[in-house]
């Protein structure tokens, strides 16, 4: 008798997912707050919110998240506490968290993960930088020296959302992870348009010293032969607002190094799509209400980049677009929940690692 081989290994799934002030639906105790007050979405109350993240994780079926401001990490609260509850409350089997150096803001990066399919743990590199600040690539969580404008003098950078590095191993594969969340460039509130120009400048400035820190670091995983995945908002996009020209290029090519060898590239085929179509067609990953013009905004902003030896592996990218993906179309309830979890829509890589 003619035994069948075994099922190849399914793909390992991971996912980047920026879940709009997820944070606001815990309490200091980092218990869930579902109830019918309204969260800081517009006009979404705190369980419906909540309700409508665990049908989009549990639809999604991800062995790992890395989830963009998750909740908040202090004196007072747990980022891993409230995320491990909120997946014990609904059943998901991304049941585990892991956070790494905390944030200056009440958006933290973190990864859920299935500890079933997969083990993870912060595993951050680089040497720290003394208090005055250090050139090259410090550990993400102490200051960098860089010259923004151009005048000769390096000024002090800090991630105020520190990248969460991880070692990652998945069916005997060893894997680096790097979650990200980049300075985000746009000013808020009503102000002069002469300072709305140069906060606007100045966050650029910031957003791609921050991307050249990345790249310094993505080098080394590179050079060092490791297989790497860098997931998460990078707040910027190919031809994504004008003062990009001023700097000739934006921090998504800056951490892609196209310009580079190929053996130095990242890949990303929404973000490779968007760069050889500055106009026309081109994915989106977030959805924003734009006031003054009464209509919804999109933008490419989340990516999932991996290295060549990855990409060679020939993964499948999904972005689970509520409009733009049929088969979430076709489901009336995950369409809802996707626009009503958060302004952004996660992005999913199917990676075999047999």
């Amino acid at each position: 008798m003619t035994v069948a081989p075994p099922p190849p290994p399914r793909p390992l799934r991971l996912a980047a997912y920026n879940i709009e002030w997820f944070n606001a639906l815990f309490d200091d105790r980092g218990r869930m707050l579902e109830d019918r007050e309204l969260s800081a979405r517009y006009q979404t109350t705190r369980a419906d919110q909540l309700g409508a993240i665990a049908i989009v994780l549990t639809a999604m079926n991800a062995d790992g998240v890395m989830i963009i401001e998750a909740p908040d990490q202090g004196s007072r609260r747990s980022t891993v506490k409230a995320l491990e509850g909120f997946a014990r409350h609904f059943g998901l089997r991304t049941r585990k968290a892991v956070h790494g150096f905390a944030s200056e803001t009440e958006q933290e990066i973190a990864f859920l993960y299935d500890p079933d399919r997969l083990t993870a743990h912060h595993d951050p590199q680089g040497e720290p930088a003394l208090s005055g600040g250090a050139e090259g690539a410090p550990r993400f969580d102490t200051t960098l020296r860089a010259d923004l404008d151009l005048d000769g003098i390096a000024e002090p950078i800090r991630f105020s959302k520190p990248p969460l590095e991880l070692a990652v191993t998945a069916n005997g594969k060893t894997l680096r992870l790097i979650g990200v969340h980049a300075k985000s460039k746009a000013p808020h509130g009503q102000m002069p348009q002469a300072q709305f120009i140069r906060i606007s400048i100045e966050n650029r400035r910031k957003q791609l010293a921050e991307c050249q820190w990345l790249r310094r670091r993505i080098d080394s995983h590179l050079t060092a032969g490791e297989s790497l995945i860098v997931l998460g908002d990078l707040n910027d996009g190919p031809g994504l607002d004008e003062y990009e020209k001023l700097f000739g290029h934006s921090g998504v090519e800056v951490v892609l190094a196209l310009n580079s060898g190929p053996e130095t590239h990242l890949y990303d085929p929404h973000a490779h799509m968007a760069l050889a179509q500055k106009t026309g067609i081109s994915p989106s990953t977030a959805r924003f209400w734009m006031a003054p013009q009464k209509r919804y905004f999109e933008a490419l902003l989340d990516f999932i980049m991996i290295s060549p030896d990855l990409a060679a592996r020939q993964p499948d990218w999904r972005i689970w677009h509520p409009f733009n993906d049929p088969a979430v179309m076709a489901v009336p309830e995950l369409r809802d929940a996707l626009l009503t979890a958060s302004d952004h829509f996660p992005v999913t890589i199917d990676l075999p690692v047999n």
